[in-house]
């Protein structure tokens, strides 16, 4: 997914030098029928943008999980959840 979200921001000319974007996952397995299942992704999203991107920072996080091509072949089995901490520079 954060392929999929830096895609996104350059696609709509944000520049984002390697240590301005960040992402940090958690996975949650629950066991079912004695065999650990992933059932939950959390992705925390660390951005440092322009001050005056961050409208369209807004809406490239409200699409990118519909357009990343993992989210969207995990779709039904296990449950995506993302935050973003945004700081404007």
């Amino acid at each position: 997914m954060l392929g999929t979200l830096n895609g996104a921001l350059e696609v709509r000319e944000i520049p984002m030098a390697p240590d301005a974007i960040q992402a940090s996952v958690e996975g949650i397995n629950e066991v079912r029928d004695r065999v650990p299942v992933l059932t939950q992704i959390n992705v925390r999203y660390r951005l440092r943008v322009p001050a005056d991107a961050r409208p369209k920072v807004e809406r490239a996080l409200e699409t990118h999980q519909a357009k990343c091509p993992t989210a969207r072949s995990l779709e039904g089995a296990v449950d995506i959840r993302w935050t973003a901490e945004i700081v404007e520079t």
